[in-house]
């Protein structure tokens, strides 16, 4: 007898829990790819704003950009380690636990920005950047409560503690964008 998969049930999520080790560290290895590309485009963007201010938050950005690739390459190498050319077809999206970041378009943050009176796109780039690196340090701690393995586990606490505090130097500048914009500034 033949099993039918139904198409919904082919894309169902998964609980945390029910991720192997590779499927975990393959789903790492995306997470910081995301983050890399989020922080990327939001330096392109504050970038070709060209203002003092908007300079500064792209060079933020840049640097954050920058830190997450040096992390994903680092998962990537751990991955090749221990897994070498083996497939994984398990992504962020195929686990339940994840929010959902918005892939936005360099004009997109402005445009979307104006429709909610008083956040600038600065603020709105930090809210989201916060949001990511807030997932990915409870990514991390989930997995460095689980993961059985020493070394995996002391390298999960470290991004873990790096992401938490990633996480904290965006609040500090989303604080001061708070202060500062009053809402009218571009950036």
């Amino acid at each position: 007898m033949l099993a039918v998969v139904r198409r919904d049930e082919k894309h169902m999520k998964r609980d945390f829990a029910s991720l192997t080790s590779q499927e975990a560290l393959h789903v790492a290895i995306f997470i910081e790819e995301r983050n890399a590309e989020i922080y990327y485009q939001f330096a392109e963007m504050f970038a070709g704003f060209g203002e003092a201010e908007s300079l500064e938050i792209a060079a933020t950005f840049w640097d954050m950009a920058a830190e997450e690739r040096q992390h994903g390459t680092l998962l990537q190498k751990r991955y090749f380690d221990r897994y070498g050319t083996r497939p994984c077809a398990v992504t962020e999206e195929d686990v339940n636990d994840f929010i959902e970041l918005p892939r936005l378009e360099n004009g997109e943050l402005f445009t979307f920005s104006r429709l909610k009176v008083g956040r600038s796109p600065r603020e709105m780039a930090l809210e989201i950047a916060i949001a990511a690196e807030q997932n990915a340090a409870r990514y991390y701690t989930r997995l460095s409560e689980t993961t059985k393995e020493p070394e995996m586990r002391e390298l999960y606490r470290e991004l873990m503690t790096f992401e938490a505090s990633h996480s904290d130097g965006l609040e500090k500048k989303l604080a001061d964008a708070r202060r500062t914009s009053g809402g009218t500034k571009l950036a």
